[in-house]
């Protein structure tokens, strides 16, 4: 009895041994002849439920310049290979002339000590066409959290979004002004227990809504925070942004193109 017990237990360790978790956030950097960006980093947002993965990835040269795209896939756990298709572009920052590219990954889970890779090769196609972007090969990093995080994103399917601008807690004298994909909407406003409003547009024609909130002062009692509530259709949000003299606070909407059309053509 107790023998059988021993060789359960040791079998069970062998499968956590083997079973890598290839779940989090993973960055690397690529060339690519002609590319928009000097820089072309990439991170992988990867979530895996048994053999199948999804998950975003980012194309971008900083947090204001970027592709982000949906990829599904699967995982060989046995043989610790993933291959990943990029499938619709959900989110994108870049200038007009740029093209967008597909890609698809087969790529192999390595652990030396504490360094984590993801390693192997990738082809694509520029969207909307069957023209090849290149290939190549590219080596993924673990890294803690994304390049992102400091920016939220929310995802909306409705044709107006209205913004309702609060001052966040104590009253203080905050006053703000207001950007929506860099063109000034709300110029020295004060923020009081009254909402600030101001609407924007989102639908297939402007997919994407950046919001910069930036402190024109910093009230009595810094930094210069607002409630920001926003309608969209039948759905509320709640977000809370926090801004300086030197930082200000963003949050950028994205139509959620799943649910009403698909984005097609070149960029």
């Amino acid at each position: 009895m107790k023998r059988n017990l021993v060789i359960l237990v040791l079998l069970l360790l062998s499968q956590c041994i083997n079973a890598q978790n290839i779940n989090g956030f993973w960055k690397g950097t690529l060339t690519m002849a002609g590319g928009c960006f000097p820089i072309n980093n990439i991170e992988l947002q990867i979530t895996n439920s048994g053999t199948e993965v999804t998950g975003d990835s980012y194309h971008y040269m900083d947090i204001d310049n970027y592709v982000k795209k949906n990829f599904k896939g699967s995982y060989n756990p046995d043989e610790k290979k993933i291959v990943m298709q990029e499938e619709e572009v959900t989110t994108f920052k870049i200038r007009p002339e740029c093209r967008v590219c597909i890609k698809k990954y087969q790529l192999v889970y390595r652990r030396e000590g504490k360094l984590e890779t993801l390693s192997g090769g990738w082809t694509g196609v520029i969207l909307g066409t069957n023209i090849s972007c290149e290939d190549g090969t590219i080596v993924l990093s673990r890294i803690k959290e994304s390049a992102f995080k400091e920016i939220p994103e929310v995802a909306v399917d409705t044709g107006t979004l209205r913004l309702d601008f609060y001052d966040n807690n104590e009253i203080d004298g905050d006053s703000i002004s207001v950007l929506v994909n860099g063109q000034m909407i709300l110029t020295h406003q004060r923020l009081t227990a009254k909402p600030i409003t101001a609407t924007v547009t989102i639908d297939l024609q402007h997919r994407f809504q950046e919001v910069e909130m930036i402190a024109e002062n910093l009230g009595s009692i810094p930094p210069n925070t607002a409630l920001l509530i926003v309608t969209a259709g039948e759905r509320r949000y709640q977000l809370f942004l926090s801004s300086t003299e030197v930082k200000s606070a963003k949050v950028r909407f994205v139509y959620d193109s799943t649910k009403r059309g698909r984005l097609n053509g070149s960029l």
